[in-house]
């Protein structure tokens, strides 16, 4: 988790259909899509052009960030928009009505809804049972666009498609977009824990993933710094700087309209020096009876009750999917003798669970006792894979999904073994994709270019990859960032910084093949991309 924490076929076979001639094309290496890669490729010269024929090359795919995975090239002129063409919804797609109203917007041409497609407009249409999930097909042709998919966040994504291709070129090339991701989970993660970050802050933040198309917001807004989002049940341990309910509301209603879930997390039961301040009672003291920095102490029943108040309110703000338990860096577990340092846990664990139990069958007890709690909201539970532990009498329970960030700390598990006892993973590989505010305990600011040439999914630990039968167990990743030292960078410079290793984050989540441009190709298309017209 947060590491202050000792701190990832040129040229297809061609068939003739009606008047257009239909390629399978994969961007060839060093190839661009537009003025700066095309060749030959002509620009659309109206939005209502003629049906296509051989007086046209065949189109190039168009240049996004993530790249598309299949495009079918076609002969003739591609769509562009023009001041006659509009946003219309196909028949029973009406709740495409928030997707085809902030395209017209982006787009600055005319959101039409609910009425048949004219010569120019896009149409937005949903066809369920076609299609895998965030899946869509975008076809381009006689002057107009269809994007069309199984689900709202499919068709979401090809209207991303639409705007970049757009934004790079001016036009959307002719053909037919075959297009999804390779992995579920695509995100980014932020602690608001240790840096404040601002409402509209985090709005632009999720506004650029959803251009990204990642589909994942994580939020740690609890550490030993800070506790950061107002609490009615608890209001002693919420820090002055922080979040009011409606704020998160305003946070969580755009993110819900953009596609992403928001994953919350409370960690415990480290990490939990904001929380403990207030409630200096409930903190871990070792043998000699010094406190354990932001640990609770886990053999105290209120302890439980305490945790289990924090997340029974805030399961009921956030409405997602997931929540995220922590369970990392429990200092307890990191003592040279565990049993002889803190006594009173070691007791606890063999009243609990036998003569054979330890510290950390007690730390995995808790873990799945506040799983148990956010199951009964409906969530589905994850941790970080250092609050999963080697051997013991008690398990972890195998529903609960592995964040893997480290092989640093206590117990250093390497990802085979997770992954051979079946649990799903999420990569969150502190070598590649932890953004550390000050580069403390030789963490360096990540490089978009890095993670683009180097990294992938399967890149759990260090830069070596899991072999490739692992690859199913693994979900997806999230970039993150960590306030370590919150006041080396401001909220500016963090964007800024983050920029480039998130576009290289998302092209590999949603296909983690070796790219096809290079990487100052990449980079100027997303300059391009980024910069409105």
């Amino acid at each position: 988790m947060s590491p202050s924490r000792g701190a990832l076929v040129t040229g297809a076979a061609l068939t003739a259909a009606a008047a257009a001639t239909i390629a399978i094309v994969v961007w060839p290496d060093g190839s661009g899509g537009g003025p700066e890669g095309r060749t030959g490729a002509r620009t659309p010269t109206g939005s209502a052009a003629p049906s296509p024929t051989r007086t046209y090359p065949l189109s190039a795919p168009p240049r996004t960030i993530p790249a598309v995975r299949e495009h079918i090239a076609a002969r003739g002129p591609g769509w562009r928009p023009g001041p006659d063409t509009g946003v219309v919804l196909a028949a029973g797609s009406g709740a495409l009505a928030d997707e085809g109203q902030l395209l017209a917007r982006e787009l600055k041409i005319r959101y039409r809804g609910d009425t048949p497609a004219r010569p120019g407009d896009v149409e937005l249409a949903l066809t369920p049972g076609k299609g895998v999930s965030e899946s869509y097909v975008l076809r381009t042709r006689d002057g107009r666009v269809t994007i069309s998919g199984p689900d709202q966040a499919g068709v979401f994504y090809g209207t991303r498609t639409l705007k970049q291709s757009v934004r790079a070129d001016g036009a959307m090339p002719e053909g037919e977009v075959r297009d999804r991701p390779d992995r579920p989970q695509r995100g980014f993660n932020l602690d608001i824990a240790r840096k404040y970050y601002s409402v509209s802050w985090i709005e632009d933040r999720l506004r650029e993933m959803a251009d990204l198309k990642l589909n994942q917001f994580g939020l740690h807004f609890s550490d030993d710094q800070a506790f950061r989002i107002e609490s009615e049940t608890h209001p002693e341990v919420v820090s002055p700087q922080h979040l009011t309910k409606a704020e998160v509301r305003r946070i969580l209603a755009l993110a819900n309209r953009l596609h992403i879930q928001v994953v919350p997390e409370i960690d415990s039961p480290g990490h939990l020096g904001a929380v403990l301040k207030a409630h200096p009672d409930l903190q871990l003291r070792n043998v000699s009876g010094a406190r354990s920095p932001g640990s609770l102490d886990i053999s105290n029943p209120r302890a439980a009750k305490l945790i289990d108040e924090l997340l029974d309110e805030f399961t009921g703000l956030f409405g997602g999917r997931y929540w995220h338990l922590g369970a990392d860096e429990y200092l307890a577990l990191m003592a040279r003798d565990p049993a002889a340092s803190y006594p009173q846990l070691q007791r606890a664990a063999q009243q609990k669970y036998g003569a054979q139990a330890g510290i950390k069958d007690l730390a995995t007890g808790w873990l799945n006792d506040r799983a148990a709690v956010v199951r009964r909201h409906g969530k589905q539970p994850k941790a970080w894979n250092d609050g999963f532990f080697r051997g013991g009498v008690v398990h972890a329970d195998k529903d609960i999904e592995v964040e893997y960030w480290t092989g640093r700390e206590y117990g250093a598990r390497p990802p085979e073994e997770y992954l051979t006892e079946g649990r799903k993973v999420v990569n969150l590989n502190d070598e590649f994709l932890y953004y550390v505010l000050g580069q403390p305990n030789n963490f360096v600011y990540p490089t978009g270019k890095r993670i683009y040439e180097q990294w992938t999914p399967l890149v759990l630990r260090g830069t070596q990859p899991v072999a490739s039968r692992w690859s199913g167990q693994i979900l997806g990743g999230r970039f993150a960032v960590w306030g370590d030292l919150p006041q080396a960078q401001t909220p500016e410079q963090v964007a800024n910084g983050i920029r480039m290793p998130l576009r290289a984050t998302a092209q590999k989540l949603w296909n983690p093949a070796r790219p096809t441009l290079s990487w100052d190709r990449f980079r100027a298309l997303a300059t391009r991309i980024d910069t409105p017209r």
